[in-house]
């Protein structure tokens, strides 16, 4: 990568926007951002030249965060039906290099970038975390993705993981029984399973089930609306009842990555379902869950949990990677 790779072209594709941005120079923040619906586009690069169109300018080199995995030239989307050679999209554009990053590792990459304005502490204390010790995020979405960010000697890096597939534990009787619902119905209960958007929903079925209650088919919009709203009815209890336990066993995982992690630096909850009930989650049992690990509670109670409600954050995170991708080249000049 030579000096000349800026301006740059960053994105976060998902499997419902492709939102793109443009970065002057080294350290700059995203400009230009704008958010195209991908189901408009055949494939990606369909929708790059959409958007250089639009903003009328030559990026010099390009990252990209996509939602799936990023190795070899051929890149196929799990959550939209795109399927491109990474060799032919840099060819196409110019992009001197095109890197890609999956999602979950670019928004792991801004987490050391988010200001004050842009998170939401979850939990009391004054902590900020340990000054250079690793960041962990978990983040409920389509899917639940995690990762972690790690200090080095050429700036941070940030660790691929499959974490959402691990196993989910259950700590009180509502949860072993609700979630020997999940079992019954899905053969085996992952973190991925209820930590998500239609995991809610599952969620939702196995405690209506355990109490003996109709299990009408909400969407996950609608259980939140319910949760939050404060009302009465046997319904808004139920979907009350399902969020807060939806919270808890979001608490517990975020602690076990913190504890896996070593995470003193702090752990950060994204991803697009949270920020949606935002008050909800902070009033929650999430924090005293996060905390719960027993002799480790110690350890554990100094390191700060987060909530980000910064926008488009993985734009921030590929300029982060294109950055130390950069800086790692011409140290080695």
């Amino acid at each position: 990568m030579t000096d000349t790779a800026w301006p740059a072209l960053v994105a976060d594709i998902g499997g419902t926007n492709a939102r793109f941005a443009l970065v002057a120079e080294p350290g700059a923040a995203p400009t230009a951002v704008h958010s195209l619906p991908a189901a408009d586009y055949p494939n990606l690069p369909d929708a790059v030249a959409a958007y250089l169109e639009r903003v009328g300018v030559r990026p010099r080199a390009a990252c990209v965060a996509v939602a799936g995995p990023t190795v070899g030239d051929r890149i196929v989307l799990s959550n939209r039906n795109w399927d491109f050679s990474v060799r032919a999209v840099a060819e196409r554009f110019g992009f001197a290099p095109l890197l890609l990053i999956n999602d979950c590792e670019a928004l792991a990459l801004a987490l050391p970038r988010l200001g004050p304005t842009e998170v939401m502490r979850l939990g009391d204390g004054d902590s900020l975390g340990e000054p250079g010790r690793p960041l962990a995020l978990i983040a409920p979405g389509t899917g639940l993705g995690m990762s972690g960010a790690l200090p080095t000697a050429h700036g941070w890096i940030a660790l691929s993981a499959e974490g959402g597939h691990a196993d989910l534990a259950p700590v009180d009787d509502l949860e072993i029984e609700a979630l020997r619902r999940v079992r019954g119905e899905r053969g085996r209960v992952s973190l991925e399973s209820v930590l998500c958007g239609s995991g809610l929903e599952r969620l939702h079925r196995a405690i209506a089930a355990v109490q003996g209650l109709p299990a009408d088919a909400l969407p996950a919009a609608d259980i939140t609306r319910r949760a939050v709203s404060g009302g009465e009815g046997s319904l808004d209890r139920l979907c009350a009842r399902t969020l807060t336990t939806y919270c808890a066993l979001l608490g517990g995982a975020a602690g076990n990555l913190a504890l896996s992690l070593g995470a003193r630096g702090g752990v950060y909850v994204g991803g697009g379902i949270a920020p949606r009930f935002a008050a909800f989650l902070a009033a929650s049992p999430f924090r005293a869950r996060f905390e719960a690990k027993g002799r480790m509670a110690d350890y554990l109670r100094p390191v700060p949990s987060w909530l980000i409600l910064a926008e488009n954050p993985a734009l921030s995170g590929a300029a982060a990677h294109l950055e130390t991708v950069h800086r790692t080249h011409h140290a080695g000049a």
